[in-house]
């Protein structure tokens, strides 16, 4: 038997990333869950306005994409509790930069995205950023045969339902793939 939640979003776990943004000229970090794929080549964030980062997005038009692993989760959350308007986030990390200069990206992380923000929608109480990833750098030690293999990065998964951090399970199946069994 279904029971009916309202309108509730279930679309969860998801990702638990790093945005990163120069804000007055300084590097500053936060934590954002509600990150999507506009297409493969871009990404959203729905981040809510009152976010100190957004103005250094809007203002530089770019940001960074960083992946913290299961390790970074203490420095992760610490980072979606606190305001960069009264504390220096980036002290956390090694910042490092590439070929948009105003993107700082967390050396610590495996997967680091550099965007160049496209579009921007505009919602009550949230922005919606729209960027083109520009260039992906990520650490060899996640690599495997020459491609990104999640199990070493151990991504943290946020879930809503009752705020909590998640990790990755195991691969079972194979896509575009396992449903052709079920073909005539």
């Amino acid at each position: 038997m279904k029971i009916e939640l309202g309108a509730k979003n279930c679309l969860y776990p998801l990702p638990t990333t790093l945005i990163g943004a120069l804000v007055d000229g300084k590097p500053n970090y936060t934590t954002i869950a509600h990150v999507g794929i506009v297409d493969p080549g871009s990404v959203s964030l729905g981040m809510n306005k009152s976010h100190y980062i957004n103005a250094g997005i809007k203002t530089n038009k770019t940001f960074s994409v960083n992946i913290p692993s299961t390790k970074l989760v203490k420095e992760t959350d610490y980072c979606g509790l606190v305001s960069g308007k009264a504390n220096d986030k980036a002290d956390l990390f090694k910042t490092f930069y590439g070929k948009l200069k105003t993107a700082p990206m967390i050396d610590q992380c495996s997967i680091n995205m550099e965007c160049e923000l496209i579009k921007t929608v505009d919602f009550p109480n949230h922005d919606i950023f729209i960027g083109k990833i520009i260039a992906t750098h990520c650490d060899e030690t996640v690599l495997t045969e020459g491609v990104v293999d999640f199990e070493k990065v151990q991504p943290i998964l946020f879930v809503m339902n009752d705020a909590s951090y998640w990790s990755l399970g195991k691969k079972f199946a194979k896509a575009w793939s396992i449903g052709k069994e079920l073909k005539k």
